[in-house]
């Protein structure tokens, strides 16, 4: 079934034509008459402030009580509405007056969702007035909808479902990615360990080869002085000396050769 499309009861039967000729209902009627023009223009908010203004001088005024229950449905205020359809209600003079209070007060529970409290309004919406069809199809509408949440195929638990379907995969989501990442930062801290220990092992290795190359230049014999005897070293140095002579004697022979210069004239 299609949502319903809600119609209530708008300005209550002469409520323009307002009855008393006292000065007292004369200026009640005046803040009716001019809610009703502000609220025919949309102006809801200012209608409401007039109709109130209206239940001032005349706090058991009909009208003023119903079509103040319109601004406030119109300002989608449905418990304020209801409670001035209420009022409109006790204070209505006739059966349809009544009705009318009575399908509108349907109509804020329908907005409500809650189906029990349409149904009854509607009911005694009809009680009222037997041929109102609005009423009448609402009514059916409202225990369509009752039938399915009892059910639990449709209306709010449905929604409901969804809504909680929709959450949970959200939150599955959710714990999903935090697992990942948590996944992730571990990954990366084994990695961060791993090149940290590669690391202080390569210290250690480079420190370890310091200390042998250290251990291996301590080990290291140093040269011992060369240990000739006696003879040995009388020989060396006859050597030496002979040597020394055969230079000196070069050294002499070149001193003492004559330079030939060619004369030039």
């Amino acid at each position: 079934m299609s949502t319903v499309q809600l119609t209530y009861k708008t300005i209550l039967a002469g409520t323009l034509i307002c009855l008393g000729s006292s000065a007292f209902a004369q200026t009640g009627n005046k803040y009716i008459r001019k809610g009703n023009e502000l609220y025919q223009q949309k102006q809801y908010t200012d209608a409401e402030a007039n109709y109130k203004k209206a239940l001032e001088v005349n706090q058991q005024s009909v009208e003023g009580r119903y079509n103040l229950g319109n601004s406030l449905y119109e300002q989608k205020r449905y418990d304020d509405a209801r409670t001035q359809y209420a009022n409109s209600f006790k204070l209505a003079p006739n059966k349809q007056e009544k009705a009318d209070a009575s399908y509108n007060i349907g109509n804020t529970f329908m907005e409500g969702k809650k189906w029990e409290e349409s149904i009854k309004a509607y009911k005694e919406a009809l009680k009222m007035n037997p041929t109102d069809e609005q009423a009448r199809y609402n009514l059916a509408y409202a225990q369509a909808m009752l039938k399915k949440q009892q059910q639990g195929g449709g209306g709010d638990n449905k929604d409901n479902k969804d809504k909680n379907k929709d959450q949970k995969n959200k939150d599955q989501n959710k714990d999903n990615k935090d697992n990942k990442d948590q996944k992730d930062k571990d990954k990366q801290d084994q990695n961060k360990n791993k090149d940290q220990q590669n690391k202080d092992k390569q210290d250690q290795d480079k420190d370890k080869n310091k200390d042998k190359d250290k251990d291996q230049q301590d080990q290291k014999p140093e040269p011992q002085p060369s240990k000739l005897n006696k003879q040995e070293a009388e020989r060396l140095l006859q050597a030496l000396g002979q040597e020394e002579n055969k230079l000196q004697d070069k050294m002499k022979k070149a001193k003492g050769q004559a330079v030939q210069v060619e004369k030039d004239w």
